[in-house]
């Protein structure tokens, strides 16, 4: 099997090849967080929710997103300003779950998926983890980014 590289780059010889696995499932969760929903005309459930609210306002004290807008939610998605940052994705109420499902629908390399996304008020970021297991090698699978929170 060949995994792509991300961001995609094509060269004389062709598309670019990622060797390792563990870089190639990376790059691919890094494009799941900075791509917001409704951005790839392609298929536009592809990306993470939470690039769709940043530039709502931050409760940095209930760990929050508001709305400030009349029309409801962004795009009309329910109930995407009740969901906490802080959390596991075993809590369906937070982002994590929501970066989950993006997840588990998009990078079918992986298995026993888990999110945590952290919320570090002093420092104003979300700490992202992710963990599974490499369904062709059997290895336990860890990804950690660090998330700037636009306030």
């Amino acid at each position: 099997m060949t995994n792509i590289a991300l961001p995609l780059r094509v060269t004389g010889s062709g598309i670019v090849k990622e060797r390792s696995l563990k870089r190639s499932i990376d790059g691919l969760i890094d494009l799941l967080l900075t791509t917001p929903l409704f951005s790839a005309t392609s298929d536009p459930f592809f990306g993470f929710v939470f690039n769709n609210v940043k530039f709502e306002i931050f409760n940095e004290h209930e760990g929050v997103v508001y709305d400030s807008s009349d029309t409801g939610g962004v795009y009309g998605l329910q109930g995407l300003y009740d969901k906490k940052i802080s959390g596991s994705s075993r809590n369906m109420n937070t982002y994590a779950a929501e970066l989950k499902e993006a997840i588990v629908n998009y990078e079918k390399r992986l298995d026993n998926v888990t999110v945590s996304m952290t919320y570090m008020r002093e420092e104003r970021q979300v700490y992202v983890t992710v963990k599974g297991v490499i369904i062709a090698t059997k290895k336990e699978y860890v990804y950690r980014n660090i998330l700037k929170i636009w306030n």
